[in-house]
């Protein structure tokens, strides 16, 4: 009995040291690159998943303080790994999650949802960029999103709800089109434009 308890005991010490390998050998897959000083993210955070987001930016025309501009409505798109494969939808949506303080049901906010286990995860914008050379003259900003709100999804608590920050990084295209919402007949008008962006998804560092 004393060597079976011996045995369990180095048994799950060696499982242990196998998933501390497998989680630092995903961290060390994943590549952030280079950011503007102020989309860095806290300290005790650290990034555990990458998608890159294909899909479009989606604008309506309205009255503005100038004339007529357009607003950003929605995006549309679908993360994927670096396999190909399927991992969120990206999209704007009421903050259904009732715990966060204070409290923001029914607010509209940036929302990912894992394709798998359908959890959620609601941000909102902390600070952006479109400082050169990091971003495309011809690209939406890059972001630096925190979280205030999350849902475990259908099978319980899901992969999303640790997310604490969100950058949204390496952009091409998306921004508002230049022409076609300069007049009331314009208003209501709806443009998708296509873009792309990697974004990288931070939780609690495991080590702080």
């Amino acid at each position: 009995m004393k060597r079976y308890i011996l045995t369990a005991a180095r048994v799950a010490a060696i499982g242990l040291m196998v998933t501390a390998g497998v989680r630092s050998a995903q961290a060390e897959d994943i590549i952030v690159p280079a950011v503007p000083g102020n989309l860095n993210v806290d300290e005790g955070n650290e990034v555990f998943l990458v998608g890159h987001g294909v899909g479009t930016q989606n604008y309506v025309c309205l009255p503005s303080a100038s004339g007529f501009a357009f607003s950003l409505f929605t995006p549309e798109a679908t993360l994927f790994n670096k396999e190909g494969k399927q991992l969120i939808t990206h999209f704007f949506s009421p903050n259904s999650d009732l715990t966060v303080k204070p409290p923001e049901a029914g607010t509209i906010r940036v929302t990912w949802e894992d394709s798998h286990d359908s959890s959620r995860v609601w941000a909102m914008l902390l600070e952006q960029s479109t400082e050169t050379p990091f971003v495309q003259t011809d690209a939406v900003a890059w972001l630096k999103l925190q979280t205030v709100g999350t849902d475990a999804g259908t099978l319980g608590s899901g992969r999303l709800t640790q997310v604490t920050f969100i950058q949204r990084l390496n952009t091409a295209g998306g921004l508002a089109p230049k022409s076609g919402c300069s007049t009331a007949q314009d208003v209501g008008r709806k443009v998708f434009v296509p873009y792309s962006a990697d974004y990288f998804f931070y939780r609690k560092s495991h080590t702080s």
